[in-house]
């Protein structure tokens, strides 16, 4: 059973709990990891499609929950390795942002750049594909098929593009 933190709204530990009782009201913490490599291509992995939260759908390299006695960075350097076999990173802090979708979070992001080349290992319980793509290919996608990624992905591409 995983027991996470919950916060309030400052982002500060009120209390933990085991994951699956986890209320409506309750806010968590989520990290995610933005990996590029050095052709500038992006990333992305499609979640298995026994996920409960956006089954088969495409969305950043990298995401957990924080669980109790983890930082966001220790988090996200352990779903790294574990969803994707990517080892020993040193990720750049990204924004924190505070959401609300079918459950209350922060989510911290990171970023990374790894070698177009490197031997990524997929975790098929949680992963079904691991994939480069450019940016131009992921802006079109999301132009012509939104559903094609997760609901959050939007907020992620607008600030990792750039995007006004």
């Amino acid at each position: 059973i995983m027991r996470i933190p919950i916060v309030n709204e400052q982002d500060e530990i009120i209390k933990y709990i085991d994951a699956n009782e986890r209320q409506k009201g309750d806010i968590s913490r989520v990290a995610g990891l933005w990996v590029t490599n050095e052709k500038g291509e992006i990333l992305l992995t499609q979640r298995n499609f026994n996920k409960i939260r956006d089954p088969g759908k495409w969305g950043p390299a990298v995401a957990g929950t924080v669980e109790e006695g983890e930082t966001y960075e220790q988090n996200i350097i352990k779903e790294a390795e574990e969803e994707i076999g990517l080892k020993n990173i040193k990720p750049k802090i990204e924004c924190k942002n505070r959401r609300s979708t079918s459950h209350e979070y922060f989510g911290q992001w990171f970023s990374v750049v790894v070698d177009s080349n490197y031997p990524f290992i997929k975790q098929d319980i949680e992963v079904e594909q691991i994939k480069w793509f450019t940016r131009n290919e992921i802006l079109k996608l999301f132009k012509e098929n939104p559903d094609f990624f997760i609901s959050t992905f939007g907020s992620a591409i607008k600030y990792f593009l750039n995007l006004k």
